[in-house]
């Protein structure tokens, strides 16, 4: 398949593909995996055992070049608004920077997907990280938390990371809750904190959300947003599925990353053509005395995409029961790629305690922020060789293991060089996808800012001219609606730029007559060019022998930067306004 006609030689095979009665306003389930690299799962080439996300590309279609905005905060805003993160206030963290493009805090002027489809006649329901607002605390104010924002029902946290054995920041509705003294809570969630962890909550709150909708709502259509922290660190998981893991990943990083490759281009997923980025640091370079520790970090890592998986089987499994399965639209996407972080992975082991160090704290009290302590008063271990996994542990997998999970791109979370910015995405729609094309590969670039146009079509919702007393901004992507139906105009293809920024890290994709072009940069350093035609792994920097593009594309990011509150070029840096609550 060529790149400026991506979708030719599927649609050429599978003839028309639209239903002849194409059915109306189906529900809509977005799942998002958090800090999940381009590679995890199995469909994308990941030797990680996920039979649910595999099924649901078999049954629909995966994304061969779908991008998110690099980072958690910037692409949830995205997602929501259907805007550029900067444009949607969100262009860094939750933290107010000073600038309208770094407010730390989704705009009101920014109707989210929830507000946009209740006009339709939908009900909308979250669970998980909602991390758009700098107010995550149990006081507030809370007028820019979901129920505020057009859902219905939320169960999740406010703010991002945090332990999945006992979550900070956990809501249910619009009070803050311990897991543990939570008068909803499944009877397998024991007061004592076991029987619980943050991913299964998730998953199991989002089949309870779909179980009540179908007995109290049925005549409605419904949102569902599945906001998973999995498998951002710390790497927690049970110990039964991280023994799943055991033995996999003592061959080091090149013994996994390669087949993934392999098995990438035998898909189609990739071209042959395609390359593999080099290790940051092969096996041989990390010491004998830690790979047994690195092995179980990435089998830690794998067990954690595993258990997020089978909470996605348990909500599909309750689409199906209730009847919804068949005219239910289901994405799956990661925020951003793989994490090179190193939180815990640095500094000497920390040997676990005989006695608690530190003040106990009731199970019944809400966590309101990440603390050193577990609710019995031991100190979280982190260093070298602290094995992943238990409560009282808080560690990374590193850059090694994130670049595997980025096969086959180089650089990642944070940055937006191919690792950091491209995503699996997964759509699946029974009731309007023709046998002909399931199982495809659509190979549009696309983008996360195309979900809210995409869901906007899909429920028969209108974007308002105005929102909040306020004059609204155009929506800049486009609906992904016809990739679903199979009947993609091939001029639609041509020459769409897309943009990123984050951290100071910029690009714009944009590609010709003559290539995939692509215009990256690291913070502080000269601009890249790059066609991803045949250079996917931004391997060959051509930009001094085309300087022309890399003047015209660097011209068209200076025009969008100067239309998206952008600038000024490192606004996140400022000094933070203090309104932030606990």
């Amino acid at each position: 398949m060529s790149v400026a006609f991506p979708l030719a030689a599927l649609l050429a095979l599978c003839g028309p593909a639209v239903a002849a009665d194409a059915p109306a306003r189906p529900n809509v389930v977005v799942i998002m995996a958090d800090d999940m690299g381009f590679s995890d799962a199995g469909c994308y080439g990941g030797e990680i055992a996920t039979p649910h996300l595999d099924a649901l590309a078999a049954e629909g279609l995966r994304f061969s070049r779908f991008y998110n905005t690099g980072r958690c905060c910037p692409t949830r805003a995205s997602l929501l608004s259907g805007h550029y993160p900067h444009a949607a206030g969100m262009g860094w963290m939750i933290a107010d920077r000073g600038t309208p493009g770094y407010a730390g805090s989704l705009r009101k002027d920014r109707p989210t997907l929830a507000e946009l489809v209740k006009p339709a006649g939908y009900r909308a329901y979250i669970t998980g990280k909602w991390h758009v607002s700098p107010h995550t605390g149990a006081k507030g104010p809370k007028d820019n938390w979901p129920l505020a924002r057009g859902f219905d029902r939320f169960y999740g946290s406010t703010t991002g990371s945090g332990d999945y054995w006992d979550p900070v920041t956990l809501v249910r509705g619009d009070e803050a809750i311990s897991a543990f003294a939570d008068p909803l809570r499944p009877a397998e969630w024991k007061p004592d904190g076991s029987g619980y962890h943050y991913t299964d909550a998730i998953a199991d709150e989002a089949v309870r959300f779909v179980g009540d909708h179908a007995k109290e709502h049925a005549d409605a259509p419904f949102l569902l947003y599945v906001a998973f922290t999995a498998p951002h660190w710390p790497l927690h998981a049970p110990p039964e599925l991280i023994e799943r893991y055991d033995g996999l990943y003592d061959g080091g990083f090149n013994a996994v990353r390669k087949p993934r490759w392999e098995r990438q281009r035998a898909s189609g997923l990739l071209s042959e053509a395609t390359g593999l980025a080099p290790v940051p640091k092969p096996w041989s370079q990390v010491p004998e005395d830690q790979r047994e520790w690195e092995a179980a970090c990435m089998a830690t890592h794998a067990a954690m995409v595993t258990q997020m998986d089978a909470g996605i089987g348990r909500l599909l499994a309750e689409l199906d029961r209730t009847g919804a399965a068949e005219n239910t639209v289901v994405m799956f996407l990661s925020d951003n790629g793989a994490s090179a972080e190193d939180q815990g992975r640095f500094g000497p082991f920390t040997p676990r305690p005989d006695e608690p160090t530190g003040k106990k704290t009731s199970p019944e009290e809400p966590r309101s922020r990440r603390t050193q302590l577990t609710r019995d008063g031991l100190p979280l271990r982190r260093g070298v060789n602290v094995m992943p996994g238990p409560p009282d542990t808080f560690v990374a997998y590193g850059e090694s293991w994130a670049n595997v999970s980025n096969t086959p791109f180089r650089l990642y979370k944070s940055h937006v060089h191919e690792g950091g910015i491209s995503t699996p995405l997964i759509v699946r729609w029974p009731a309007a996808m023709r046998e002909e094309l399931r199982g495809g590969i659509v190979r549009d670039r696309s983008h996360v800012i195309d979900l809210a146009p995409t869901v906007l079509e899909l429920a028969g919702a209108e974007y308002p001219t105005e929102f909040g007393g306020s004059q609204t901004k155009p929506l800049p992507g486009r609906s992904l609606e016809p990739d679903l139906r199979g009947d993609m105009q091939i001029a639609r293809l041509e020459g769409r730029p897309l943009f990123w920024e984050h951290q100071g890290n910029r690009a714009v994709s944009k590609p010709d007559g003559e290539g995939d072009w692509k215009l990256v940069a690291e913070a502080g350093e000269p601009w890249e060019l790059y066609d991803l035609s045949t250079d996917r792994i931004e391997a060959n920097d051509l930009s001094k022998q085309r300087p022309e593009k890399v003047a015209a594309l660097s011209a068209l990011w200076d025009e969008w930067a100067a239309n998206n509150d952008v600038l000024p070029l490192g606004g996140w840096k400022g000094k933070p306004k203090r309104n932030r609550t606990r």
